[in-house]
């Protein structure tokens, strides 16, 4: 139990249906749908649309999403794979030609196909209840209407216009009067977003991917210089996804497979296990993830792309290859970091996560990539194109080079935990490429220091990141002069690292169990 005394959250306890999102207003449009007799899937849905609204700078519809699914009744878990492709004109040798040596991170080639919005739809038909329209009235009215803009994310919209992410048609549409960001409790409305939901509500995906929405995007993208056809466009197709996990003293973690990079966050794990954990908030603590994290992230950079251009999975998840990186960590001195990807610098995702009373449980991440994605937009809709091809590399020959329908290697990830065969909990922890050390984070919080859903959530967060030791305001001054000793290189962010939601499942007293990052403006609700 916590603390009154402190400042603090409690967690959520309900009986019949759980959300857990970064804004409030998604949080009850998703639990408003389960009072309405909806499932899991369709709150799911519900609350993601009214997030593209209330966060603009974190997702929209032009970007993709992972989703893990617990069907009702069942412990098995489902992924889904909704992440667009790059244009099959996308030509490497063309872009080394013209002297690139890494993938542009906010221009055309970066822009890869939206898969969110087929995925979305393949979820409705296969396990939503409700109406389409239905669900998606609550960002129709928001859209048209207009929704508040909360704390966190003025403060995520003023950095962005700060050192100038939006261009062009997207600086008109996301500034105010296409030169200021929107500040707290402006009220932002976006009536283009608004018509194009309410095409998918009434045609499912042909209302995004074919027509006028569709011609929207690709004569935008072709302005702009893209190589982006209809054909890609229409050929968009979310695909099924087996998922993978790990052992962590008993408790196993459960990812999304490549192209995410969640099985980054089951090697530190892995990693992690060779040695007896550290107080949480000690040097000895962050100092063995950083490590740990490093390590990992060098074998995601070799190894995690696109599936269809991969087979490595198996060796970065054996034991004796956890073992040998375990070995390479010296307990007192810091090691140089992994050469730095160009996501890198990304922190800018949605996660959300419902569970019904059938305990069908939902855990979705969902992204434009960078604040405000590539910084461009379609003319007619002002749909944000996302940057996700910017994960792609210009190596020759990588896994993960850049190529024509390609898939590039994805940060984002949706989670789960399970024990003794049962799923006990549905989290994701937002942040670009910190997401794999906020799930191994989580879990040791969880498992090694026996903390609560929202404890777990709220503890200070450090991140070894591009040759940085970033280090939130929570820990310690001498704490972080311990790390500085070991030769680690102390940077304290402009911005928390990441920002998370979870819902456990309490089967001892049959109820749910929700938290909520105080990073983020969101909260868990229930009922």
């Amino acid at each position: 139990m916590r603390d009154f005394q402190l400042p603090g959250r409690s967690v959520v306890f309900a009986s019949r249906g759980l959300c857990a999102t970064s804004h409030p207003l998604a949080a009850q449009a998703a639990v408003r749908i389960l009072q309405d007799g909806g499932n899991a899937v369709d709150a799911a849905i519900a609350a993601a649309a009214v997030l593209g609204i209330a966060e603009p700078q974190m997702t929209g519809l032009a970007g993709d999403c992972f989703v893990l699914l617990k069907p009702a009744g069942q412990d098995r878990v489902i992924g889904l794979n909704g992440s667009g492709r790059a244009p099959a004109g996308l030509d490497p040798n063309a872009l080394r030609a013209e002297g690139l040596e890494t993938m542009p991170i906010r221009d055309v080639p970066s822009i890869t196909l939206p898969g969110a919005v087929d995925a979305f739809c393949h979820l409705h038909e296969a396990h939503g209840q409700l109406d389409l329209g239905q669900i998606l009235a609550p960002a129709i009215r928001y859209g048209e209407e207009g929704i508040p803009v909360a704390p966190r994310v003025a403060f995520d919209w003023a950095i962005s216009a700060r050192d100038g992410h939006l261009r062009g048609r997207a600086a008109e549409l996301y500034l105010k009067n296409g030169k200021t960001a929107f500040g707290a409790g402006d009220l932002y409305r976006a009536p283009g977003q608004a018509e194009v939901l309410r095409r998918i509500a009434r045609e499912g995906r042909a209302g995004f991917y074919e027509g006028e929405v569709a011609e929207d995007l690709i004569t935008s993208l072709r302005a702009l210089g893209g190589c982006h056809t209809q054909d890609d466009l229409a050929s968009t197709r979310c695909t099924d996804a087996a998922p993978v996990s790990g052992t962590y003293k008993g408790v196993d973690l459960i990812e999304h497979p490549p192209n995410g990079q969640g099985a980054t966050a089951i090697l530190m794990n892995n990693i992690l296990h060779h040695f007896d954990p550290a107080p949480p908030l000690s040097a000895a603590h962050v100092h063995l993830e950083a490590e740990a994290a490093k390590l990992a992230h060098d074998a995601r950079n070799r190894f995690i792309a696109d599936p269809d251009h991969t087979t490595r999975l198996a060796q970065m998840l054996a034991p004796e290859t956890a073992a040998g990186l375990a070995r390479l960590i010296d307990p007192n001195r810091a090691m140089a970091a992994a050469a730095p990807l160009t996501e890198s610098v990304h922190r800018d995702t949605v996660y959300l996560t419902v569970v019904d009373r059938d305990l069908m449980a939902v855990s979705l991440i969902y992204s434009i990539y960078h604040s405000f994605g590539s910084g461009l937009a379609s003319d007619r809709f002002g749909l944000l194109f996302q940057n996700r091809g910017a994960g792609f590399t210009l190596t020759p020959g990588h896994p993960n080079e850049a190529g024509g329908g390609k898939r590039p290697m994805h940060t984002i990830i949706p989670g789960m935990l399970a024990e003794d065969g049962r799923i006990t909990t549905s989290f994701g922890i937002m942040g670009g490429a910190y997401q794999p050390t906020g799930h191994s984070r989580f879990t040791t919080n969880l498992v090694d220091h026996r903390m609560g859903l929202q404890a777990a959530l709220d503890a200070p967060r450090s991140f070894a990141d591009g040759g940085a030791l970033k280090m939130e305001r929570g820990y310690s001054d001498k704490v972080c002069a311990e790390l500085a000793e070991m030769g680690h290189r102390i940077e304290i962010p402009e911005g928390p690292l990441g920002g998370g939601q979870a819902i456990g499942i309490d089967y001892a007293h049959g109820v749910l169990v929700g938290a909520s990052d105080h990073r983020k403006d969101g909260c868990a609700i229930g009922f």
